[in-house]
């Protein structure tokens, strides 16, 4: 092991907006875009795989989409598809351009409504060398539904009024209103699931991460239902790794495992926990998996393991 070094903290633009990122510099020439969740940052979301990956050789450059962490834009904690996709293409585009990084040896990694982004992002993007999502929100029906079980009716229909009030001060330029993340049911909570209320136990357990504010505008929860990227699985071409939890109540498994039999090269690991095992009992279990998954794709190390030992006269 490597050991981890340093990273470099970087900004890129993304149409009128400016997106903060950290760079970690790797040495073996791939690097691992990544992006965290619905209102999750980068450093949360993202630090402590980016560390690992970087011990392993793996350049990285983990970002905050616009208007949420470092990040420039405006208005600030509204989740916008368009404009969070667009911030990809802008970051995997400045991946390219990163030193001693080859740009037919780039990765995309996300979690939860990131690990939606990325089917959409590899199915627009053929030259990708592969694609990571884990315990991904890709079908906004089956996460409204899975939500809708754990929370009260009262609360539900507070929650869509906050959340159309918000939508239409927006049009007029009024600041969002904001909800927290999550919440116990009967708040006023974009998430009420059971395992939705361990993430500041799983993504900041030592509370390093005083500056992550844990809300969302109210606005954003209702574009969640129409989002659906399993639609879009049968058209990555990438190398695919999905990582699902088995009893994921906020991004449920049923939809993430349909996304890796759709995808014509798809690898599906399941996980016992929920959303955020991951980050917590599992997390060993998909470092491996997903270091293995990437050093495959990007660097063929299992295809020059072979082609060695074919050689004549190797032993």
């Amino acid at each position: 092991m490597r050991g981890f070094t340093k990273r470099q903290q970087v900004r890129f633009v993304s149409d009128d907006a400016e997106c903060a990122a950290w760079h970690y510099a790797g040495d073996n020439g791939a690097c691992v875009v990544m992006a965290a969740g619905f209102g999750v940052t980068k450093e949360p979301g993202t630090d402590r795989f980016a560390a690992r990956f970087q011990e392993a050789g793996f350049s990285v450059l983990a970002f905050d989409h616009r208007g949420f962490g470092d990040s420039g834009g405006g208005p600030r904690q509204v989740v916008r598809m368009r404009e969070q996709l667009a911030d990809w293409n802008a970051a995997i585009a400045h991946a390219a351009t990163l030193p001693g990084v080859n740009p037919d040896r780039i990765a995309a990694w996300g979690f939860s409504l990131a690990g939606g982004h990325i089917i959409r992002v590899a199915a627009d993007h053929p030259s990708l060398a592969a694609a990571v999502a884990q315990t991904p929100t890709v079908d906004g029906v089956a996460t409204t539904l899975s939500a809708g079980r754990y929370q009260r009716p009262t609360a539900a229909l507070r929650l869509l009024g906050r959340a159309v009030r918000d939508a239409v001060g927006g049009r007029v330029g009024r600041p969002p209103v904001l909800v927290p993340l999550a919440g116990e049911p009967g708040t006023v909570s974009a998430l009420t699931t059971p395992d939705g209320k361990q993430g500041p136990r799983a993504l900041d357990p030592d509370g390093r991460y005083p500056e992550w504010q844990m809300a969302v505008a109210a606005r954003s929860t209702l574009i969640l239902g129409g989002y659906r990227p399993v639609r879009q699985a049968s058209r990555v071409r990438c190398p695919l790794l999905v990582v699902a939890g088995d009893s994921d109540r906020s991004a449920p498994p049923k939809a993430a495992i349909r996304t890796a039999e759709r995808a014509p090269r798809g690898e599906l690991v399941r996980l016992k926990g929920g959303h955020y095992a991951p980050f917590l009992d599992e997390h060993e279990k998909v470092v491996s998996a997903e270091l293995e998954f990437l050093r495959r794709h990007l660097l063929g190390e299992d295809a020059q393991a072979e082609a060695t030992a074919a050689e004549p006269g190797m032993v």
